[in-house]
């Protein structure tokens, strides 16, 4: 059994940190992942964490805009049976603000159907997605955090000779944290160190 070591990871050229742990490992050193983007993954475990910074969407409210995100989500993965399990309230994360507005965040997490890479719906997982979406206003970017977790995967899925067809082994059976406490610490430790990569002054 192994614990979990979590660490401060440098985003985006170190402009941005957040922890989590070490077992994620940067995807970019395995294939090209776009610039608006970091992305990590446990391939042992099919679970992944990625950071998106986007333009702000100024058309979609506060209220439930990391619902409006997680359905966008499921639209571009060309989900099925995308479920909304639960969603939050805006909060203000006085910890992360520029000049003088603090950021807007909301979560929500849903379940849906999606396949792997270009693998067809006859290869669907059931995946739990947890999102996250930070709100600077200020420099008019919009942060999406996401968290991809495996409940059940498909035999004919890719992922099915890394991680076995069927129900997934609960994290913490396996020594992990698991996946919602992986994305709570990334959220709430979500830094910026350098505002400049918003093009800010």
């Amino acid at each position: 059994m192994q614990a979990d070591q979590c660490t401060e990871r440098p985003l985006f050229g170190g402009a941005i940190v957040s922890v989590f742990p070490l077992r994620f490992q940067d995807l970019s050193e395995i294939r090209q992942v776009p610039d608006h983007q970091e992305a990590f993954v446990d391939p042992a475990r099919d679970e992944s964490l990625i950071f998106e910074l986007l333009d702000l969407k100024p058309d979609v409210a506060d209220n439930g805009s990391a619902t409006w995100f997680l359905e966008d989500l499921a639209r571009e993965q060309n989900a099925e049976g995308a479920l909304l399990i639960e969603q939050s309230h805006v909060i203000e994360a006085e910890g992360l603000r520029f000049r003088n507005m603090p950021a807007i965040v909301t979560t929500a997490v849903g379940q849906m159907a999606i396949s792997k890479g270009r693998q067809g719906r006859e290869a669907q997982n059931t995946v739990r997605v947890y999102v996250a979406n930070l709100r600077l206003k200020e420099v008019g970017t919009d942060i999406l955090i996401s968290a991809y977790e495996p409940i059940l995967i498909n035999p004919l899925s890719e992922s099915a000779s890394t991680v076995g067809a069927g129900l997934t082994t609960p994290a913490a059976q396996c020594g992990y944290m698991p996946m919602a406490e992986v994305f709570k610490l990334a959220v709430t430790s979500f830094k910026v160190n350098d505002w400049g990569l918003f093009g800010a002054s």
